[in-house]
């Protein structure tokens, strides 16, 4: 039981540390000022494995090292973060924990791809202008032509690349054993439900042709086509 719980702590952390390199690293102009990063992704694997709550670990740690080494926006933009993060991962992961199957979590991503719009939404009316200066009318402004589409494309992205890869990185996790079960029945059913989330090749090129349309979207924002 002990070596079990070590495993997962050691799994969440490697997520979490992962999650804040690709927010580092990656940073793509997608609309106006704003950037994508693909932290939410692996943040929404982790969901996927062990469920919302630790989703929402790896979102309160990612968010809090991001708030003190390279963010420039302070403790707001933690939160902002946060949110943004938490709308989308932990509702995925909550609806994937009621049906394990590929079915469950398309319908966790596309109703966490919508709350994630709709909250940041509101966030960003409430918050933008404390943190970036802007004047309420102006952001208010902005809500369709810059958060909304910003936030629609990353939703889908996030989605997308989601379902492409979750598959190979738990088989990958399994095989390095660093996804337990905590006895026979659990890894029946672990199994089971793992085997239940099969990418067909119609899901395989539904979820390419989201992400191919979100990234010509993205251009056509940033102007390169």
């Amino acid at each position: 039981m002990q070596d079990q719980k070590t495993k997962k702590i050691v799994t969440l952390a490697m997520l979490a540390a992962l999650s804040y390199l690709l927010m580092v690293f990656i940073r793509i102009p997608l609309v106006s000022f704003l950037k994508y990063e693909p932290k939410d992704v692996i943040i929404t694997i982790g969901g996927f494995i062990y469920g919302p709550v630790e989703a929402f670990v790896i979102s309160f740690v990612v968010s809090l090292v991001e708030m003190f080494t390279v963010s420039e926006t302070g403790w707001i933009g933690a939160v902002m973060n946060l949110v943004s993060t938490v709308s989308f991962a932990c509702v995925a992961a909550l609806v994937y924990k009621k049906n394990r199957t590929l079915k469950g979590a398309v319908i966790g991503l596309v109703i966490g791809v919508v709350c994630m719009v709709a909250v940041m939404l509101l966030w960003n009316y409430l918050l933008t202008p404390i943190y970036m200066g802007y004047p309420r009318d102006a952001v208010v402004a902005m809500l369709p032509t810059v958060f909304l589409p910003f936030n629609l494309i990353k939703g889908g992205l996030n989605a997308a690349i989601t379902v492409l890869i979750y598959k190979p990185v738990v088989t990958t996790l399994r095989k390095a054993k660093l996804v337990p079960h905590t006895d026979a029945s659990a890894q029946k059913e672990g199994a089971e439900a793992h085997a239940r989330f099969r990418v067909s090749p119609g899901a395989m090129i539904g979820a390419t042709i989201v992400l191919v349309t979100c990234i010509l979207v993205a251009l056509a924002q940033t102007g390169v086509i």
